[in-house]
């Protein structure tokens, strides 16, 4: 998935949570980059962005960009 303005609402929503679970600020993703399978930017309407990747392991990656 490729999206500038208008990410599909399962992914953001997802993104929003995994985000708010690691207890990062965010509120809500409004924008999502897909960089390779399971790998994204996602953009937050409080203007922070992070990296949400899966690494090697299985484990769930989030960091600031």
């Amino acid at each position: 998935m490729l999206a500038a303005d208008a990410p599909a609402v399962p992914v953001a929503k997802d993104l929003t949570a995994v985000i708010a679970l690691q207890g990062l600020p965010c509120g809500q993703v409004v924008s999502v980059t897909q960089k390779g399978d399971n790998d994204y930017i996602a953009s937050c309407q409080d203007g922070n962005r992070y990296q949400v990747r899966v690494d090697a392991n299985g484990r769930v990656v989030v960091s600031k960009q």
